[in-house]
Formats: C-alpha cells, structure tokens, sequence
C-alpha cells in the first residue's frame, strides 16, 4: 500500500508545508519513502508515501510526465500494467512501475484508459493543460479497494488516503451519521466529520481550478451487467468459473515471500490450492471450539507445502491493541474480524512479508451469508437446515403477517441498531430497484452499499498500518461481473448451498470434497463480544464512561449504547469501545486549531 494526498487552488505553492505535514502523517503507509512535488505552475502540489512491491528499484513518487506537464500521485496497484504497457507501447524503464503506467496512458487516452486497468487503485493526476488554470482528477477502482477522501474549502480542494489527514488540515466538527448506528458504518460517501467526503468506487471527480466547479463520474457500475440468464448451462458456468480463477489468481501473486489469510473455508482454501503461499496465517482463540478452524487450515497448508503461522490472541492482546485498531480504522466502523485481522496481519509484519492475501468477495457476490439464505429461502428453511445458530437472526422474519416482502426482509436481516429517519430501508428500497427484481443482484447490491465498505476499509486500513499490502484476488473484474450476471439458482441451491457454482468449479480444480462440501462459514470469527461482557466487562465500562466525558456530544449516543451489556453475538459494545478508543487516542476527533482550513494550513 501506499498513502497519497495533495493539494489543488490557485495559491497551492504557498501551503507546500501543509501538504509536507499531511504526508507526514501518513507516512506508515509507505515507509519507503515520502516525496511531495508541486506543479510548475504553483497550482498542485502533491504528496506520496511509497511501499515498494512492483519494482524494488523504483524511486518514491509523485511522479510527472516531463512532456505534458501531467503530475500523479498513486496508492494500489494495477495487475495487468505491464501487458498495457506492451499493447499500448508505452516505454517502460528498468525503474519503472505500474504508476509509470497510468502517467504515460493517462498523457495518452485521458480517463477513456480506467475500463482497461485490473486492480486496485486510487489515483490523483494534476493536468495543467485543462481549462484556464489546470484540472485535478480523483479516481478510485471498481470496488474501492484502496480509499480516497477529498474536501472543499476556499476554492482548494484537498485529498488524502486517511481522513484524519484532512480532519487535521482544517476545522472538521464530528457528526453522527444516523446508519452509524443501524449498520455501523457511514454509508455512500458520508464521513463522521463535516465537509470531508469518501470518492465513491468506480467514480472519476474532475476539479477545475479556474472556476472551483466540481463533475462527478461513474466509470464503472456493477448494476449495468447485463444478466446471463438462459445463455447458458450450469456445467459451462462452473467451467467458465474455474477458467477464471486459473487465469486471474496468478496475476495476485507477489513475487518474494507472502502470506495468505487462512480460515477453514471454500474462499481461502481455493486461493491456496490456486496461489501456493509459502505462508498462510490462521486465527484460534483457546478455549473457543466452536470458532475453531485451524485443524481444517493445518490440513490446506500441509496439502499445499505451505508454513502455517497459527496466532492465538488473548483478552490482554485486545487491551493492547485497542488504541492502534483505532487509530489504523480513521473513524468507528464495525467488522466482526477487526481484532483477529489486525492480529494476523501484525503476524506477518513481525516476519517481516509485505503482502497479504485473502478472501473478500465470493460471500456478497455469490449469496454466502445465512442472511442471504434467509431473504432468499425463509427462516423456517434455514432453521430446518441445521442452521439453529442463526436463529436469533432468523426471528426477525419469524411470526410476521402479512409475509414480509423482499424490502422488509433485508432491511431487518442488515439492521443491527436503531434506524429512526428509515435511512437504511430507503437505501435498500433504491437498490433493489436498480438489480429489477432479482433477488440475489438486489442482495450483492445491498451488501456493497452497506457491509462492503467496512469490509475494505478495515482490510486496507488495518493492514498499511503495518506497511503490508493486502491483496483480494476474487475481486478480478471479470470474476465479478461474471458471478453478478449469473442466473439465481447457480448461486444458491437451499440454505446451506450458497456459492454454489464456486464449490463446484473448486471440486473441478482440485480443492477436496470435505472443503467444498463444508455448509460451515466461520472467517476469522472472535470472541470479543464476550469478553466485553465478561473478564473485560469493568475494562470495558471505564473506557466507555471516559471517553464519553471528552467526546462530541454527537458521539454519546454511540458511546451510551455501548454501556449496555448485550448477547454475546452482539457488536455494539465492540463498536462503542472502539468509538472510545478513537475518542481517547485522536486528537482529530475534536481539532485544536480553529478557523477555515487555509488559515490552519498555513
């Protein structure tokens, strides 16, 4: 990973020194290096911090194109850069890298280049040749793999890759996003501070520093993919499906020592059998049978002759770690694997790997979550299933009358928390209208709009903290207009066959039958909740009740919800503590300095 951020005005030159300082700030995402560059004509002046892993030799960015004046700054990477490189015949030097790419092609096509770029990316380029005084784009990849934040103030604009940066650039008043409580997480391109905006993925923003006018794009939509249905059978879905994974997991793979994330389902074991790491990393708690995969890890790593690193976090590791899971997170956000995914990637960084791959993608694309079988086959199904864990879940579709409609249904399954302006049942309700009545389009659709986008940010976030480069091989372009355009039935075949078409196109490619015949699906699940109840219940109360005395008041409701002690599937108290943490350890959270963001910059 690395970390960008800039600066676009009139009079950017004269706050070179605020671009050096939010930089500065970011600097463990690229700890190879810091460089800022401003525009020769005084207009842009941007900051890269750079982690090498395409080229070693390659020199710290920004980087410009001496011909066109162009200026980049970039965070990611593009997979397939250097077959680009060779079908456009752009010159690629021996120091060169996949950002070199994006320069010479983005001199060359403009952002007509974006469909044929693979990867994960966020990317600014300052064009002094557009309009009257220069143009600064913002772009971001298909699934918003790598952030971007961006805000508006005096005719500048300003970006980074955390939101801590810009909150600490000027004068940022925390706000409570209301789904912040219903589903954990911001959603669209909400931040809990005013004024600073995520880009959304798969969007283009132009800045013309002329007029201070802002165009937004989409360049890539996963609602446009037309639907497959009748176009073919299942067997050639589950062949195409397997020709897939063959031809785009290698293109993940890093050269040198890495690791991949473990867990003892389908996703992870068939990136093994794909990838061939020569370490994985798998998460146990002692004690903890139930949420206990590691047995089913040990049997795919030695399968594939790979080292297994088996990390075992303890309620002390949690105590520890707290501060830095909530500084690494920019702002509260809920993912039930935060602590262990943060454990496993401080694993590989204390063996000194850089990259890190896992899993994300075949559960929203494919139907694999048991609320995906419940809006899709009914609560009464699951439950006859076996599936009698979830049924906490499955009451809040049980004893209904009338029968719930497809809307109700997923909008009481995603909801965890109180949704009294009925936000979140208005996103669900514009989704399900974009995928045309198709159940599992419209529930694919809600998970990106909603689950997704913690997802992602936790995995980049919680990894370039550490200085790794975490990779989601499934997220291949073609693999997921693909397993979107498939017809409802290849995808889930009763409660316990969700990804249906994947197990089958795994059992083609080798990954045993006890592995793709596993209805199970744990991840990296903790046992956090508990231990907030329990031996960390006081621990727990004290941060709550402290940080609630230095918090916004937009937080309290937040921080109060985590006062109550709960079921032991239950986030909110986790959520409410790591709320706390980010109270208690960020002085963003409520700025010291005062006044409009150029006055601060300065």
């Amino acid at each position: 990973m690395c970390g960008i951020a800039g600066l676009v005005g009139p009079d950017a030159a004269l706050l070179r020194r605020c671009v050096e300082q939010m930089g500065d700030l970011q600097q463990y995402r690229g700890p190879d290096g810091t460089g800022v560059t401003a525009a020769a004509d005084g207009r842009a002046v941007l900051a890269m911090n750079t982690l090498r892993i395409v080229n070693p030799a390659a020199p710290p960015g920004p980087y410009q194109d001496e011909a066109s004046g162009l200026l980049l700054t970039f965070n990611g990477e593009i997979y397939n850069w250097r077959r680009l490189a060779l079908n456009w015949r752009i010159p690629v030097k021996d120091t060169d890298t996949d950002a070199h790419l994006l320069l010479g092609a983005w001199a060359r096509y403009g952002p007509s280049c974006l469909p044929e770029l693979e990867g994960m990316f966020a990317a600014a380029l300052y064009d002094p040749s557009k309009g009257r005084a220069g143009a600064l784009y913002l772009l971001r990849d298909r699934l918003g793999e790598k952030p971007l934040y961006w805000r508006l103030d005096g005719g500048r604009l300003a970006f980074a890759s955390e939101v801590t940066t810009l909150a600490r650039y000027g004068a940022a008043p925390v706000v409570l996003r209301p789904e912040m409580q219903s589903i954990e997480t911001p959603t669209g391109i909400d931040t809990p501070f005013q004024g600073i905006q995520l880009l959304a993925p798969g969007t283009l923003l132009e800045f013309d520093v002329a007029t201070g006018s802002l165009a937004h794009r989409p360049w890539w939509d996963l609602a446009e993919v037309a639907p497959l249905d009748g176009h073919l059978t299942y067997d050639q879905a589950v062949n195409h499906t397997a020709d897939l994974l063959t031809e785009h997991t290698p293109l993940r793979v890093p050269s040198g020592d890495w690791a991949l994330l473990l867990s003892g389902g389908l996703d992870s074991a068939t990136l093994a059998h794909l990838m061939r790491p020569p370490v994985c990393i798998t998460v146990r708690y002692p004690g903890q049978d139930r949420l206990d995969e590691s047995t089913l890890a040990r049997q795919t790593a030695d399968r594939i002759g790979a080292e297994l690193l088996v990390v075992e976090p303890t309620p002390e590791d949690l105590q520890q770690t707290l501060p830095q899971i909530a500084a690494a997170l920019d702002y509260p956000m809920g993912n039930a694997a935060v602590f262990s995914e943060y454990m496993a990637y401080q694993a590989a960084a204390a063996r000194g790997l850089r990259v890190v791959a896992g899993g994300l993608g075949p559960d929203e694309l494919l139907m694999g979550y048991v609320r995906h079988a419940l809006a899709l086959h009914g609560p009464e199904a699951v439950l006859q299933a076996g599936l009698m864990s979830y049924r906490p879940l499955a009451e809040r579709l049980l004893d209904t009358s009338p029968p719930l409609g497809l809307l109700e249904s997923i909008t009481r399954l995603i909801t965890r928390g109180p949704d009294p302006e009925q936000r979140v049942r208005a996103l669900v309700s514009t989704v399900l209208a974009r995928a045309h009545g198709d159940a599992p389009r419209a529930l694919t659709l809600v998970e990106l709009a909603t689950a997704w986008r913690p997802l992602v940010e936790t995995s980049d976030k919680l990894a370039s903290a550490l200085a790794l480069e975490r990779r989601s091989p499934y997220l291949a372009t073609a693999l997921v207009e693909f397993a979107y355009a498939l017809p409802a039935d290849f995808k889930s075949r009763g409660p316990t066959r969700g990804k249906r078409v994947l197990r089958d196109a795994a059992l083609r490619l080798g990954v045993p039958p006890s592995v793709c015949g596993n209805p199970d699906k744990l991840g990296f699940a903790s046992p956090v909740p508990q231990w907030l109840n329990g031996s960390l219940a006081t621990w727990t109360d004290q941060h709550l009740t402290a940080a609630r005395s230095q918090a916004p008041t937009a937080l309290h409701p937040l921080l109060n919800a985590g006062l109550i002690r709960r079921s032991r599937f239950d986030r909110t108290r986790m959520q409410a503590l790591i709320t706390a943490a980010w109270v208690l350890n960020n002085p963003a959270v409520a700025p010291v300095t005062e006044g409009t963001a150029g006055a601060t910059a300065a």
